[in-house]
């Protein structure tokens, strides 16, 4: 059986990730677009397992149909794990992605190169039509580099050299590889387990 599945992220390459990760992992599974009718959701959860919850639970209401919603962030040491929740926004409510990058760098302007580890914590949630939800987390440490290599990827990924990834920054990463290792692919793999698990009618069909 195919699952009708809202993705409430607006950011597309997101929405590419979460659909090719799921798919992999052997669901059908049919995108439905969010509607443009419905407003963006206020992110003002605690943490990052809030917002996800807040976006789904918003957009499986809005539709009636199942609602997969992330939310990601990145956690500097030296800055006492900044950006964390607000790394959409690190640089201003409107903030793009090279924007974002080039505060991130600026806060580290004076931190060694050998102290700036960092990890990506992403934490996703699917809010079923029932009522039930499931829960799933991934996350990859790695280290920043001092200047933006690649141009692949999204938020970030310029900066970012994961642990296990042979030098190179998630930008610089094919599709495949990046899932393969990422936080986002991680957390995916754990909901796609979990939805393999408890809706067993999801699965792909051999």
């Amino acid at each position: 059986m195919t699952l009708r599945l809202v993705v409430a992220t607006a950011n597309p390459d997101k929405a590419r990730e979460i659909v090719e990760v799921l798919t992999a992992s052997g669901l059908d599974v049919d995108l439905v677009e969010r509607p443009t009718g419905v407003p963006e959701v206020v992110e003002d959860g605690e943490t990052l397992l809030d917002n996800a919850r807040l976006k789904a639970r918003a957009l499986r209401d809005a539709t009636g149909c199942a609602a997969i919603a992330d939310d990601t962030g990145l956690e500097v040491d030296a800055l006492g794990g900044a950006p964390g929740v607000f790394s959409a926004r690190y640089a201003g409510p409107e903030a793009t992605d090279a924007q974002n990058c080039a505060h991130l760098l600026a806060e580290l302007a004076r931190v060694d190169a050998t102290d700036r580890t960092a990890r990506f914590v992403t934490s996703i949630v699917l809010a079923l039509p029932d009522g039930s939800e499931l829960e799933a987390r991934g996350e990859v440490e790695g280290t920043i580099i001092g200047t933006p290599r690649g141009d692949g990827g999204f938020g970030y990924d310029p900066l970012f050299v994961p642990a296990g990834g042979d030098g190179a920054t998630f930008a610089e990463m094919s599709a495949e590889a990046k899932h393969a290792i990422s936080h986002r692919g991680r957390a995916l793999r754990a909901m796609a387990a979990a939805m393999c698990e408890s809706l067993p009618d999801a699965r792909t069909q051999e």
